[in-house]
């Protein structure tokens, strides 16, 4: 089968290799698409130290089984999996957090991932998907709609609250607006492009192409500022996301886009302010599972910047890391 090996820092190739073998408890699956991530420029450029060489690159899948090792699964079943393989055994996996897992491997980093025809995957890692949630919107659940699931539950989202997302065009942005929005808030999306800002006015209630937003976030909430604000972009944007936030409000932080970079902290801020900040890593499989039951039942969309064959993953890279995207880049194999 073709898969996508990087086979030492910052260089890869499309080749052929062997398909995977199964032991017990492991599933077979069919990749119906796979999606690219910033993650997977950082793995390139050596920022992940446990990267395994060589090792299939890609995170986020959907796919068909083919053949299972595993009772939970059958063939035909249409499945997703998490980013990483848990032990399911350990005293966080037992405790629904198996993002914590402390046995935990990650896929397309120190085992095998998705950038493939086929992929072999641990049953503990594989969630069902609904009949009725397209493959589209199912291989942006685990590492993009689940993850943010999380992190806004982990903050205590209501109803009704005012929610910011910085870098609303990009992958994460774009869906965690429209998750937000589900989720009964009012949404301000931030993004520096005012060319994207229209495209962003469908899904949220205001959008600011501003630098300085955090001006313009307490002009829209009558002074007071947001409840919650998603920090998909990292440190270019922190400063102003904190300032937009309420006295008492979470900041749950996902994004990273210069890892070399060091934000010094205000503590005063942080404290005369009573904020809370939530770092936010990867989905546990039931935040997964109940992600998918909400796109059953909202409007959330699919945004696709691009959908590329497995023959043209050069192409698909440099398209991501492109200013003009909105939304997220596919491989299809």
């Amino acid at each position: 089968m073709k898969a996508v090996v990087v086979y030492e820092k910052g260089k890869y190739e499309i080749r052929d290799v062997p398909m995977p073998k199964l032991n017990d408890g492991d599933v077979l699956i069919r990749i119906n698409y796979a999606a690219l991530c910033y993650r997977d420029l950082l793995q390139l450029a050596g920022y992940y130290p446990r990267m395994k060489y060589p090792v299939i690159l890609g995170h986020e899948a959907v796919g068909v089984v083919v053949e299972s090792r595993d009772p939970r699964f059958k063939s035909g079943n249409r499945v997703v999996p998490l980013l990483h393989e848990p032990d399911g055994v350990c005293e966080f996996c037992l405790r629904g957090l198996d993002s914590y897992c402390i046995n935990a491997l990650s896929y397309g980093e120190n085992i095998d991932g998705f950038f493939a025809e086929y992929a072999r995957v641990s049953g503990n890692a594989l969630v069902k998907v609904p009949d009725e949630v397209p493959d589209e919107l199912a291989v942006l659940v685990p590492c993009v709609i689940a993850m943010v699931y999380k992190g806004l539950r982990r903050v205590g989202l209501t109803q009704g609250e005012t929610v910011v997302v910085t870098g609303a065009s990009g992958g994460v942005g774009i869906h965690a607006v429209q998750l937000a929005k589900a989720l009964g808030t009012r949404v301000i999306g931030v993004t520096r492009s005012p060319e994207k800002a229209g495209f962003i006015k469908q899904f949220a209630d205001d959008v600011i192409t501003e630098g300085k937003f955090s001006r313009v976030v307490k002009d829209l909430t009558g002074g007071i500022g947001a409840d919650i604000v998603i920090e998909a972009v990292g440190t270019p944007t922190i400063e102003e996301s904190i300032r937009s936030l309420r006295t008492g409000g979470r900041l749950v932080i996902i994004g990273n886009v210069n890892p070399d970079e060091v934000y010094p902290l205000r503590l005063g801020h942080l404290i005369l302010k009573d904020i809370s900040l939530v770092g936010n890593v990867r989905s546990n499989k039931p935040d997964v599972a109940e992600t998918l039951k909400l796109l059953n039942k909202s409007s959330i969309k699919p945004i696709i910047a691009a959908t590329y064959p497995l023959d043209k993953f050069n192409e698909a890279l440099e398209h991501m890391k492109g200013s003009t995207r909105i939304g997220k880049v596919l491989i299809k194999p």
